[in-house]
């Protein structure tokens, strides 16, 4: 009875940190960090990710894309990249997001593990759909996302400035190669 009271206490304090680690401390003007509102049938789909803050879960991935798809009661998330090389092995997760409720469909909460949820907030979105700019409440992760592997200099330009407005440290932004080979089934 004594160890599992040790490993209880061990899950708890784990827990703890890890749910520290994700809280920040709430915006100035959270109304100003997101865009008004997202059409959800319209932002379904595939994604490119031409550019990200560094991300631990995102070490060494080449050609990442997110896919997302309407379901009942959430979006279903695909995110996929290969790992190591542009020919490395597809690595993929799943996740289910969840619309924040009175935020105009702009904010989410992302979850690839139970109970585990973090922030998805859309700062930036072409009216056409075809560029987005994906960031967090705490400025601590940044995509920039495309409907096409790859965006002009121009508009990647002008993203980036528009993160930078919304206090993102855009001097770490990484571009992610995207010349992979496609995939074979």
């Amino acid at each position: 009875m004594k160890n599992n009271s040790g490993i209880i206490m061990t899950v708890i304090i784990c827990t703890i940190s890890i749910m520290a680690g994700c809280a920040c401390p709430p915006s100035d003007k959270p109304s100003d960090q997101t865009v008004a509102s997202v059409d959800l049938k319209r932002y379904m789909g595939k994604w490119h990710a031409i550019a990200s803050l560094p991300a631990w879960f995102q070490k060494d991935c080449y050609c990442v894309t997110a896919e997302y798809s309407l379901q009942q009661d959430h979006v279903k998330v695909v995110n996929a990249c290969r790992k190591g090389s542009p020919e490395g092995p597809l690595k993929v997760s799943t996740a289910k997001a969840f619309v924040v409720p009175n935020t105009g469909n702009s904010r989410l909460k992302v979850q690839f593990f139970w109970p585990f949820k973090g922030d998805y907030w859309v700062i930036a979105l072409d009216d056409d759909y075809r560029y987005a700019v994906v960031g967090h409440p705490c400025k601590k992760y940044l995509w920039i996302l495309s409907r096409t592997p790859f965006m002009d200099r121009e508009t990647y330009d002008m993203l980036v400035e528009t993160a930078k407005s919304k206090g993102y440290d855009v001097e770490k932004l990484e571009r992610i190669p995207q010349e992979c080979p496609p995939a074979i089934d």
